[in-house]
Parts: C-alpha cells; structure tokens; sequence
C-alpha cells in the first residue's frame, strides 16, 4: 500500500484563504474508490494501492481548476513500502513504541 502526501495550492486566487479550496479538495476524495484519507493543518495524507492514489491525486489537482483557479502547484511525497503491509497509523505506531523505550 502507498502512501502520499498531497499538498496543492491555487496561485493567483483572489483572496489569500484557501479553506473553501481544501473544503472543496475533500469533497472530491470523497468520492474516491479504493483510497482512505486524512487533512492536515498542512496537506492531505491518501492510502491506498498506487494507481489509486495516484487517481485521486489527478483528481484533487483538478479540483481548483473545476473551482475557477488558473493556475495550481501540486506537490507530491510518496512512501511505497513492498516488504510489508504499512500504514499511516503504523509508522506513527512505531516511532512512539521507540518513544516508550
């Protein structure tokens, strides 16, 4: 399972707020197949296998565009881990059990 983190961001809008852009972003993953989710104060965190997350991917960056924005700038980070299952919840699982020690 992959997983990205997404932060993408309307240039040239006509306020400096974003929130009904990201409001907006949300709704679009929510119709998503086959990908869980996750806002942050500073970008959205998608999971899921890699072809769907990068379907969600193209359809968040088409969003702002849908919402009258003319330019966007998408930035990508991915972690595709193979040797075994992982997770959001599972790597923060494991940073605090090494917290614990």
């Amino acid at each position: 399972m992959a997983i990205a983190e997404v932060t993408i961001v309307p240039i040239g809008t006509s306020t400096t707020s974003l929130s009904s852009y990201v409001a907006d972003m949300q709704k679009v993953l929510k119709q998503q197949q086959g990908v869980t989710y996750q806002l942050t104060s500073m970008s959205t965190i998608i999971e899921g296998p890699l072809d769907e997350v990068w379907k969600a991917i193209v359809a968040l960056h088409e969003s702002p565009f849908i919402s009258g924005a003319q330019r966007v700038s998408t930035s990508v980070k991915i972690d595709d881990r193979r040797d075994k299952a992982s997770s959001s919840v599972q790597k923060l699982k494991s940073v605090q059990e090494k917290l614990n020690c």
